[in-house]
């Protein structure tokens, strides 16, 4: 069984991007094309390493970087490709910004031409998984493994935030790493609670009472983005793991007989039942886009809404000023949660990569160690409010409140971070899944019957011989 990176959702926007760049999936794929090749690099430059050229950069050959032009714009990496030219003396740089990044880059993947470094991001990015099988990719390992940019004591690995390394690792090798950190959480006004005196609530039993008081202000507690029900599926399967743990997480990804039906989905689901039911979810949100639910939110219609942290970049010209939008953790379904409060459901996303047939492959891994150092993490944050995997590249910034709520909500999570991966495996199922929410915010079905569905949906996929399985 083959283990890829985590979970691609969404319509095809900003939202979708996050989390389909670490999923690796692509629109053009190599197919047959990249079954030849291989990892032997035998014949690339290799320079003479050192303290401060640990992997063999070699001055004497050119370094292409190939970078996606999309909303993080490129300049985050022209600064770090300055810093490989100062570190590498008489090192040259060929940068290009390009959108189409499979169709650009599939013919020199066949061709084995491939440039030395590529951000494998967008909606027609490469396939990663036809890649790795078609023996085309860089295994990372001798990166992880160098001495980071900031500290020659700590290696590239274990500057990175938790499961980033995980999120680029196919069949045990590492051919991806990834540099933004996306987090799903429950988003609200900062300065409008502090001005009714609510406090954010730890448990699912002090959220209903906290709603229950923001109601007689007449706001509505809750909306959502209707038309897009995964949004709601975010807090439901985040209470619904730590409550079970990590051992349900796998047993969902896993279509393990029965998973859809543990006590802890169960109870989830029943607590989004009990918002439609005790009338906290805004009226008409079910038949709202993620940018109507979003601006409604922002006009003060509603308390809370759940997101990914890409919410504040989203609503900038929306939110008015003074919004100070934060975002919290899920609550807690109750005591006897395996993971505590402060656990949040968070992915790597951007994946970089260097191809094995590339003419400068040392370069393109020293150039991943200096991207991924804390000074160039941190002007990619400075330029796009957008946290990096970088642990620590934050760090006595000056943040907006957004950015710096999820920034606190990382921190405060630690090792305690998880992500579900069947959306990224099994298309048809994520969308039973969202189906069956959909149903449920608006009190079609009861959590039973919600579970029964999800549950038929993966059975028969489990039993579906023409789809590949995957584990973790």
């Amino acid at each position: 069984m083959t283990s890829p990176p985590p979970p691609a959702r969404r319509h095809p926007d900003r939202r979708t991007l996050l989390r389909v760049a670490a999923a690796g999936l692509a629109v053009p794929a190599l197919g047959g094309c990249v079954t030849s090749g291989g990892d032997d690099r035998s014949t690339a430059a290799r320079g003479e390493t050192s303290g401060d050229n640990p992997l063999g950069a070699p001055a004497s050959t050119p370094l292409e970087v190939v970078i996606f032009s999309g909303g993080y714009g490129d300049g985050y990496a022209t600064a770090a490709e300055a810093t490989y030219r100062q570190r590498i003396a008489g090192a040259t740089v060929d940068h290009k910004a390009i959108q189409k990044v499979g169709e650009a880059l599939q013919p020199r993947f066949v061709a084995d031409t491939p440039p030395d470094v590529v951000d494998n991001t967008g909606a027609g990015r490469l396939d990663l998984v036809t890649l790795a099988n078609g023996r085309k990719l860089t295994d990372l390992t001798d990166l992880l493994d160098a001495p980071s940019l900031d500290d020659p004591a700590r290696r590239v690995r274990d500057t990175l935030l938790p499961g980033v390394v995980a999120d680029g690792t196919l069949d045990g090798k590492v051919y991806t790493l990834n540099f933004t950190y996306t987090v799903w959480g429950l988003w609200y006004s900062k300065p409008l609670f502090d001005r009714h005196g609510w406090r954010y609530p730890s448990t699912w039993e002090s959220m209903l009472a906290l709603c229950d008081e923001i109601k007689k202000t007449g706001v509505a507690p809750w909306t959502y983005q209707g038309k897009y029900p995964e949004y709601l599926n975010d807090p439901l399967l985040a209470m619904a793991a730590k409550a079970g743990g990590p051992d349900l997480v796998r047993a969902v990804d896993n279509l393990q007989p029965g998973a859809w039906k543990q006590q802890p989905l169960l109870d989830a689901a029943t607590a989004i039942h009990e918002l439609a039911a005790r009338g906290h979810l805004l009226p008409g949100s079910e038949a709202l886009s993620h940018t109507e639910a979003q601006a409604a939110w922002c006009q003060g219609r509603a308390a809370f809404i759940p997101c990914g942290s890409w919410l504040e970049a989203e609503q900038k010209g929306i939110a008015p000023a003074g919004f100070d939008m934060v975002m919290g953790a899920v609550p807690a379904l109750g005591a006897a949660d395996r993971l505590p409060f402060g656990a949040v459901q968070a992915a790597s996303s951007e994946s970089f990569l260097v191809p094995a047939k590339a003419r400068n492959p040392r370069g393109g891994l020293e150039f991943l160690r200096i991207l991924f150092s804390k000074g160039s993490a941190r002007r990619f944050a400075e330029l796009n409010s957008t946290l990096p995997s970088v642990a620590g590249a934050t760090d006595g910034l000056t943040l907006s409140s957004g950015l710096g709520s999820v920034r606190d909500a990382v921190r405060a999570a630690g090792e305690n971070t998880f992500t579900y991966r069947f959306r990224t495996w099994y298309a048809p199922l994520a969308k039973a899944v969202d189906d069956a929410t959909g149903e449920l915010a608006t009190r079609r079905v009861t959590p039973a019957q919600w579970a029964d569905r999800i549950q038929r949906a993966a059975d028969a996929l489990a039993r579906d011989s023409t789809v590949t399985k995957f584990t973790r």
